[in-house]
């Protein structure tokens, strides 16, 4: 769900936006053939699945993960992926150098330009996206709040993700000091893949 660090983290390369935007839901290999994916587009879907790799892996998002899983149990890693874009957004303009509103309006009019090329499942939560604004909203505790919401009425067993604000708000300093140590380390992770693994064709 941390949609904002993926498509930050993509740049401005078409193709990553792209493919880090619909990777979770091309199943296997995005190069193969079914998919009739560009070459482009398959390497933002192995950037995305290196991100969550990275991430699931990291001490500092685990020590995070951690903290909710009294309330959580298997669902601590939805709450957190969802935490680290409200941190994300709260610290966008000072990360990125640019406002988040004109990040976020930049990629919403490309994810409506490109609209026909998405899965039919991403192009219906994009819209649901966009409508409702998600990620402007997520630098405020009441849109993440609403969105832990929205996962937790989608789980198939109860994840109580419809009141783990209630961790966040409790020890918040705590989860954006882990947030600020990890995402540089996340940065850095994602400059190393992508100079290791050039665009060739």
């Amino acid at each position: 769900m941390n949609i904002l660090a993926h498509a930050f983290l993509s740049g401005n390369d078409e193709g990553l936006i792209i493919g880090n935007f619909i990777a979770d839901f091309i199943k296997g290999n995005p190069g193969h053939p079914r998919h009739g994916l560009s070459a482009r587009v398959q390497r933002g879907i192995w950037l995305h699945r290196q991100i969550d790799s990275f991430t699931d892996q990291h001490p500092l998002v685990e020590a995070m993960r951690v903290m909710v899983r009294p309330r959580c149990h298997k669902y601590a890693g939805a709450a957190i992926d969802i935490f680290l874009d409200h941190f994300l957004a709260r610290h966008f303009t000072e990360i990125a150098h640019q406002p988040l509103a004109d990040f976020v309006t930049r990629f919403y009019r490309f994810l409506q330009h490109h609209r026909s090329e998405l899965p039919e499942e991403a192009r219906r939560m994009s819209g649901y996206m966009i409508q409702h604004d998600w990620l402007t909203n997520y630098q405020f505790l009441d849109g993440i709040d609403r969105s832990l919401k929205g996962v937790a009425r989608r789980t198939a067993f109860p994840s109580h993700l419809d009141t783990v604000i209630e961790d966040l708000k409790s020890d918040y300093r705590s989860f954006e000091e882990y947030f600020r140590r990890f995402f540089p380390d996340l940065q850095a992770h994602v400059r190393s893949f992508l100079d290791a693994n050039p665009l060739t064709q």
